[in-house]
């Protein structure tokens, strides 16, 4: 297992008593969880257990029905975009790049929420704009520097091998300059190199004092990676604890496997659970819409 190399304990991270309702469907029901500076923690549970419906309570694509986020001591609001310049930046489960742009233009996406030019400055491209242009492009380098992809900067974002579109999202995300990387299932899809290479990404990002949250499948990988893990089962945190602990509880083990314990949800439920999941995005733009 991997052991933090900081030893501060600053929380980044408080979400407190999240919940989360669909109608008369509940997707997360009172959950809370810390994250501190230095740390690497991990997301676990079956398919329809609340942890992407989690993230995006986090991300402020969702606004929780019940409870509340906060980010270094600060509510946040329930906007993406003002939660990104917060400093709060994920990944989602679906690559979602800019197939038709660039590398390199894919990662100066990321970057417009740390920009201060207008839209006059622009247009008028004055020496303030210009200047801001060439940090921008000068930051997006050390980045893709940093992923491995800098000699693949002008080459089309679709035309990259899955792993390194993996790579390139997040890229984009760190162009944000974020204090907590939010990371959906990154490993999805990958082969065993690419997953190697995927961890010792994320470790050197925790390394730069950057805090993750990784909602992940592969047991093989959260586990190494992760100094502590919690696993929704049914949209309830059912226990969390370092790698070891979660590893080795009965009611983890049965959730995985399918086994009934006492207090795991039947099927029906849980079909109802992951229907309004797969509801939810229509959800959210009617709520967007509204604000």
């Amino acid at each position: 297992m991997n052991t933090m190399t900081t030893t501060t304990t600053t929380t980044v991270l408080d979400a407190s008593d999240v919940t989360m309702r669909f109608g008369g469907l509940t997707a997360v029901r009172s959950v809370s969880l810390t994250v501190n500076s230095g740390e690497i923690v991990g997301l676990i549970g079956p398919n329809g257990a609340g942890k992407t419906t989690f993230f995006n309570c986090l991300t402020g694509l969702y606004v929780p029905t019940e409870g509340k986020v906060s980010y270094k001591g600060t509510v946040l609001p329930p906007k993406p975009h003002l939660v990104t310049q917060a400093g709060i930046a994920r990944t989602f489960q679906n690559i979602r790049l800019f197939a038709n742009m660039t590398v390199l233009e894919n990662v100066l996406v990321g970057r417009h929420t740390r920009t201060k030019e207008g839209l006059w400055s622009a247009l008028l491209r004055g020496p303030g704009f210009k200047r801001a242009e060439k940090e921008s492009k000068e930051r997006a380098m050390e980045l893709l520097e940093f992923t491995g992809l800098a000699a693949k900067a002008d080459h089309l974002a679709r035309n990259l091998p899955y792993g390194e579109q993996r790579k390139l999202e997040i890229a984009r995300a760190l162009a944000s300059e974020p204090g907590l990387l939010l990371l959906d299932e990154p490993t999805a899809g990958m082969n065993p190199q690419e997953t190697r290479a995927a961890e010792e990404l994320i470790f050197a990002i925790r390394d730069m004092g950057i805090a993750v949250l990784v909602i992940e499948h592969d047991m093989r990988f959260i586990f190494n990676l992760c100094d502590r893990v919690a696993c929704l089962v049914q949209g309830e945190k059912l226990v969390e604890g370092t790698p070891e602990v979660v590893q080795s509880d009965e009611r983890v083990i049965a959730a995985y496997l399918g086994t009934p314990f006492e207090g795991a949800p039947g099927a029906d439920e849980l079909a109802e659970v992951e229907a309004a999941e797969a509801a939810a995005p229509s959800t959210n733009s009617r709520t967007e819409e509204a604000q």
